[in-house]
């Protein structure tokens, strides 16, 4: 079973995502951990995917196609996968498709969430990770948690695209080019709406329930 959990950037899909890796052992592919792992490399297409991600802007098509057909071709036949934060475009959701069906895989759930714009500036600005336990939190709602970490958040640092510019840049992108890409499949598979601004609990029981029929 394959899901597509779609939704701008900061509405939570990550969080998500990890929920269905725990719950359900789904392998999670995340283009923009691609590109951040593969611009850590420090490599030409490296150096020029950090360059586009810290503007907040998109990688093209071929290099994500590029990456995602090496991610696919490392895994089970049979390995459930979770797409976060892909596609974005309706070339995207093309391409996508056409992979999938050379590995012999189709999209079985869209998951849509929805989150207003001012909730989202909040969610990003705030969100901080940290380096020593790989976790994510948000500095407006997750104080207290904050507070009980062990390393006291010494270790906490933000995304180096997390600044209010690079947000309304890819807030402006994801209505002007994603968007459009829940119509494309909407015609192919039934897209389910969930409110992402519930609680994380919530939400996943929404998910959970859609996934479940």
């Amino acid at each position: 079973m394959n899901i597509i959990l779609f939704g701008p950037p900061g509405a939570g899909k990550g969080t998500q995502a990890q929920k269905l890796v725990e719950n359900h052992n789904y392998y999670q592919i995340s283009t923009g951990d691609l590109l951040r792992n593969e611009a850590n490399k420090k490599s030409n297409i490296g150096v020029e995917i950090e360059k586009l991600i810290s503007k907040g802007e998109f990688v093209s098509d071929e290099i994500v196609n590029d990456l995602l057909k090496q991610t696919l071709s490392k895994l089970n036949s049979h390995d459930p996968i979770i797409f976060d934060g892909y596609p974005r475009s309706i070339s995207q959701a093309s391409n996508l498709e056409q992979i999938l069906n050379n590995f012999r895989r189709k999209i079985d759930f869209v998951i849509s969430l929805n989150v207003s714009r001012d909730i989202i500036q909040k969610r990003i600005m705030g969100r901080v990770t940290c380096e020593k336990c790989n976790i994510t939190l948000n500095e407006y709602f997750d104080q207290e948690r904050i507070k009980k970490l062990s390393c006291s958040g010494k270790h906490l640092v933000k995304r180096k695209d997390d600044n209010l510019e690079t947000i309304l840049n890819r807030y402006d992108k994801y209505i002007e080019t994603t968007k459009p890409v829940l119509d494309f499949l909407s015609k192919k598979t039934t897209i389910h709406e969930v409110d992402g601004t519930l609680k994380i609990e919530e939400i996943t029981d929404k998910i959970e329930h859609i996934i479940k029929g």
